[in-house]
């Protein structure tokens, strides 16, 4: 009896749900003492590449078996075929490397070194570990002023300072100049003990920080007395001409209007300039205007000057700031 009208169809008749191409990808390695170093730790490496690709991933003798969809499977092998070359090369390599190359992928970006843009200091090879990271080295490379503006985590000010620390040593500037505006960050601290410096020295810590991680400490150290590192506060810069130097001004959204002006017609012959900041962490007196905003949308057009614009997909601090900052950004 022939079936009524709406009865379901037989089974080999029924649309079949397209199914994504499945894999298994088998990657040989010749080197086993190496390949231990290219798993990480307990195999976490390989466990970072099954979170962040969705695939199964797992070590047996000297290969490496990767299971799952194609395209995550094809980027996977990219990456550890990629840094495994790099352990053959002497260099040492962590999870950041690991979650910057699948970053580039993901985003269409090459593995090559010529895709991944990197800073290389006497202490430190900083490489890029997103696409954005990329475009900012290199607009660093070929631009006299630079804007890096977005969230926090995005290595805008680390970058900048392991440039600068890249160009001192290769002679092709004088000296480094790091700046910050002084502005509380919705506290008050009162009074502080102590020289200028003593006095100025919280505020400017992390850039500190960043210069001792890429440059040897007795060096830092050595500069900073001799005045070939000078870190000083925002007000300082007033009246000087900053010539063959590498500029920095950090937490650049903490500037008015006349401020960060006055800071801009600083750059002197030879000398290049990063501005670096964070348009949501205001800390400015209400209703007073932020000069970053304003610099970045007047200056738009004007050769010789770009604007990167990170955001939170460039997070590179950890998974979890990304996730405070996105669970923040909802909030609005």
């Amino acid at each position: 009896m022939a079936g009524f009208r709406g009865s379901p169809a037989p089974a080999s008749r029924r649309p079949q749900k397209p199914e994504l191409e499945a894999a298994r990808v088998v990657v040989p390695f010749e080197d086993n003492r190496l390949l231990t170093q290219l798993l990480g730790e307990y195999d976490s490496h390989l466990a970072l590449i099954e979170d962040r690709l969705g695939i199964d991933a797992h070590a047996h003798g000297n290969v490496i078996i990767l299971t799952g969809p194609a395209a995550p499977c094809a980027i996977a092998r990219e990456v550890l075929e990629t840094l495994y070359t790099r352990i053959t090369k002497g260099e040492t390599i962590g999870a950041g490397d690991f979650d910057g190359l699948i970053r580039h992928a993901r985003a269409g970006g090459e593995m090559a070194s010529d895709g991944q843009a990197q800073v290389v200091t006497r202490r430190r090879v900083v490489k890029a570990r997103t696409p954005t990271q990329s475009a900012y080295i290199r607009a660093i490379e070929k631009q006299d002023l630079v804007f890096g503006v977005g969230p926090a985590g995005t290595g805008k000010t680390y970058i900048a300072v392991a440039f600068a620390a890249h160009c001192l040593e290769r002679g092709l500037v004088e000296r480094i100049i790091l700046s910050r505006p002084a502005v509380e960050a919705g506290e008050r601290l009162g009074f502080l003990p102590g020289d200028m410096r003593e006095k100025v020295d919280p505020y400017l810590r992390p850039l500190y920080d960043a210069l001792y991680d890429v440059l040897p400490p007795e060096k830092v150290e050595r500069d900073i007395e001799t005045g070939v590192i000078e870190i000083a506060p925002l007000a300082f810069m007033r009246g000087r001409t900053l010539a063959n130097a590498f500029v920095i001004l950090d937490e650049a959204q903490n500037t008015s209007s006349m401020q960060m002006k006055m800071f801009l017609t600083r750059l002197g012959e030879g000398s290049k300039m990063v501005v670096t900041g964070d348009p949501t962490q205001i800390d400015l007196p209400p209703g007073m205007t932020s000069g970053l905003e304003e610099a970045v949308r007047l200056l738009a057009d004007v050769n010789g000057i770009s604007a990167i614009r990170f955001v939170n997909a460039d997070i590179v601090r950890r998974d979890l700031v990304a996730k405070i900052v996105s669970a923040y950004d909802k909030a609005k």
